[in-house]
């Protein structure tokens, strides 16, 4: 094998969304609005969940970690995607390239894992309500939810040392507004098969199995739908089922369309718009899609919010006094 000489780069330049400096400033003020309102949606179930005892159950916990999941991949993209609108040119470190790489996969693999989790939950709760207490009990939920996290850490872990254990002698440039597998192997000056052929198996795999996890699970809770008597409750379980089969749908269709297509017909510039739709789009969507349209959320919502207003009149209330 021929050795390569090179110097190692020791940074990146991310181009960003768009070159055109026309758009740069509306859109930042319109990813900056998503995303504050991504940051605000997920804390505030979080917050919600834990401070009302009547949230105390085993879907609101997936829920919640759903929500802490949604926030922290969206906060490692989102922003150093705002950098690439307000500098001439985004630098990030090799270290720092890394670390956002191995964020993000171990995320965005953990929201794979929790959304087949959760459907597997929702399948329990509506064709077996009767075992419901017994097959979801505490312990099993941790587990539910602790498998995903051990999981997608190992293989983000996995992932990003053999992305970086690649030469990068060449061009500095990352064609994306993140560091992802993608644009990286398109730097790289070693030879990038395996670890392509190793993108593919582990994405295949993981992609495959909680996909047919969802599919499975809302094939039997649309039948048991179905048979229901009530044509009320039908279209109002219709309606939860849909919203939350177009996230999911949303989600997979464009990971798939992003690591399960071959190589040769990537175009970086069209997986930079699609990168958008589950790295920004989908985190500020769930959490209405899951819990803002829930009336028990909406309820514990507006109980912290008079709360705190009442806390908030009773401290003015004894200032004045004093």
């Amino acid at each position: 094998m021929t050795q390569i000489n090179c110097t190692q780069v020791t940074e990146f330049i991310l181009m960003g969304l768009t070159d055109r400096q026309v758009l740069k400033m509306p859109l930042f003020v319109l990813f900056l609005s998503i995303y504050l309102f991504t940051a605000a949606g997920n804390l505030g179930i979080i917050l919600v969940i834990r401070t009302d005892a009547r949230l105390h159950t085993q879907m609101y916990f997936f829920l919640s970690n759903l929500a802490l999941v949604d926030f922290c991949y969206s906060s490692v993209i989102t922003p150093k995607m705002l950098g690439n609108f307000l500098y001439k040119q985004n630098i990030i470190s090799f270290n720092a390239c890394a670390a956002q790489l191995g964020c993000f996969l171990a995320f965005m693999t953990a929201e794979c894992l929790l959304l087949a989790s959760m459907a597997y939950d929702r399948y329990v709760a509506i064709c077996n309500p009767l075992l419901y207490m017994v097959v979801m009990s505490p312990g099993i939920c941790i587990q539910l939810v602790a498998v995903p996290y051990t999981y997608s850490f190992l293989v983000a872990l996995f992932h990003t040392i053999l992305t970086f254990r690649l030469s990068y002698c060449h061009s500095n440039i990352i064609n994306h507004f993140y560091c992802d597998d993608m644009p990286l192997l398109r730097l790289t000056c070693s030879d990038p098969h395996s670890k392509q052929l190793w993108n593919f198996a582990c994405a295949g795999i993981m992609f495959t199995s909680s996909l047919l996890v969802v599919s499975v699970s809302y094939m039997y809770i649309i039948s048991a739908i179905l048979r229901m008597r009530s044509a009320e409750g039908r279209c109002k379980a219709f309606s939860t089922c849909g919203t939350h089969m177009l996230a999911v749908t949303i989600f997979y269709g464009t990971l798939i369309f992003m690591y399960l297509q071959p190589s040769s017909n990537h175009s970086l510039d069209i997986d930079k718009m699609a990168s958008v739709s589950y790295a920004v789009i989908i985190p500020m969507l769930n959490p209405l899609i899951y819990s803002l349209r829930n009336k028990e959320v909406k309820d514990a919502l507006k109980k912290v919010i008079i709360k705190r207003n009442e806390a908030f009149m009773f401290m003015k209330l004894r200032k004045w006094l004093e």
